[in-house]
């Protein structure tokens, strides 16, 4: 299975400057620095005291935050690496405020690709978040001898089953890590059956806060604006098909409310034009935050279409849709909303956040919804409810703080 797997990945280094190509013409690859995925650095590694988080993508890379934040004050870590595979994540990290902490592209899991990021970064522990398994890096770091540590482990129903379906490989690879930090107990389960040892459930690293960009605030006039309006809705990394649905909620609610805006902050803002002309279509006023407009008065929806803000809009919020749970499947994160002292709302299809809404429902802070009627009537049903948002934060604050102290436990022996 390696064999193949390898003959794969070097048949797609072959290829990859076609396939850079048309990622960078679809802005979804750095012009320039693409080149870290195929070996050339862009910083020098001046001692060997560095320590190296790699993540997929911006919701991954967040969820570490906080411990890295409690990293950097350590005297005996001079550097923390982070790698990542986007262009999104890239860019929310160049805002956050760490002084020891830099950022560079996750390389092509190649042979020779791996050994020669391995020796110039010489990490002397690794963290994979999540479900990040890249056969050859772990391989090579292992042959290294450099601690390797699977934290805040998700495995999903979907991913066990077709890793299952190579469980001798899988064990091989899975065997490797050090230490697994399972968010779960779907996870640890399944962390079991694929081979992998020393397996802990500690919870999900995405209850904890991160402090490093609260100082990133809106432009004061748009606030103020903003402040004046009644936000009845945010609706947070929406998907196709979901803006509209928000869409026509508001369009519903205008009826009952008078000054009302709603704040659509899409997953993936190259689609904002597109999301713009189908609203605008539905007889609803668009406001594009770039477009450094004032905001008419008779705005209903006020798009985002910039990456690293979303906490700045739900400070404003009190009640959060989450995307990705009407019509796509498995659900986003809605931890950070909550944090800010929001309500959740969300649909059906939130397999990849099981046990964090059950425990938001628990604490009366989420609810589910099937159609646009059910969201309209819960929207009406929290804005008359008593605003508890502080309490929403103490307890969320508890749970996390709890949680980050028993990561860094955990991790001290390694770092």
């Amino acid at each position: 299975m390696l064999f193949f797997y390898r003959l794969v990945l070097n048949f797609i280094f072959l290829v990859s400057p076609l396939i850079i190509i048309y990622r960078i013409f679809k802005k979804k690859e750095h012009p320039k620095r693409f080149l870290e995925k195929i070996g050339k650095f862009n910083k020098k590694n001046k001692n060997n005291n560095l320590i190296w988080f790699h993540g997929s993508s911006v919701g991954e890379i967040l969820s570490v935050v906080p411990l890295i934040e409690k990293l950097e004050k350590r005297k005996n870590i001079k550097k923390i690496l982070i790698t990542s595979n986007t262009l999104s994540s890239a860019k929310i990290i160049e805002k956050l405020k760490l002084k020891k902490t830099f950022h560079q592209f996750f390389p092509l899991d190649t042979e020779f690709l791996v050994e020669k990021f391995l020796n110039h970064w010489s990490p002397r522990a690794v963290f994979f978040i999540e479900s990040e398994i890249w056969p050859n890096m772990i391989i090579k770091i292992k042959e290294k001898n450099i601690p390797l540590i699977l934290l805040n482990a998700r495995i999903t129903k979907k991913s066990f089953q077709n890793w299952r379906f190579i469980i001798y490989f899988a064990k091989k690879i899975f065997n490797k890590f050090d230490l697994c930090l399972s968010q779960n107990k779907e996870t640890n389960s399944y962390l079991k059956i694929l081979g992998a040892k020393n397996i802990k459930k500690i919870g999900n690293l995405k209850f904890s806060q991160s402090y490093s960009d609260l100082k990133n605030e809106l432009n004061l006039k748009i606030k103020k604006k903003l402040r004046k309006k009644k936000i009845i809705l945010a609706a947070v990394s929406t998907h196709k098909g979901e803006e509209l649905f928000c869409g026509k909620v508001h369009n519903n609610l205008k009826k009952k409310y008078k000054n009302i805006i709603s704040i659509i902050i899409p997953r993936h803002i190259d689609r904002s034009h597109e999301i713009k002309e189908e609203l605008i279509s539905n007889k609803l006023n668009v406001h594009l935050h770039t477009s450094n407009k004032p905001i008419k008065s008779d705005t209903d929806i006020y798009l985002v279409d910039t990456f690293g803000e979303t906490k700045s809009f739900l400070k404003l919020s009190k009640t959060t849709f989450m995307g990705k749970s009407i019509y796509s499947h498995g659900g986003q994160n809605p931890l950070e909303a909550a944090r800010l002292g929001n309500r959740i709302i969300h649909g059906p299809n939130i397999e990849n956040f099981i046990e964090v809404y059950d425990f938001l429902k628990k604490q009366g802070i989420s609810a589910k919804v099937n159609s646009l009627r059910d969201l309209e009537k819960l929207v009406i049903k929290f804005d008359r409810k008593i605003n508890y948002s502080q309490q929403i934060i103490k307890k969320l604050s508890y749970t996390g703080n709890q949680i980050l102290l028993n990561n860094e436990k955990e991790i001290n022996k390694y770092c």
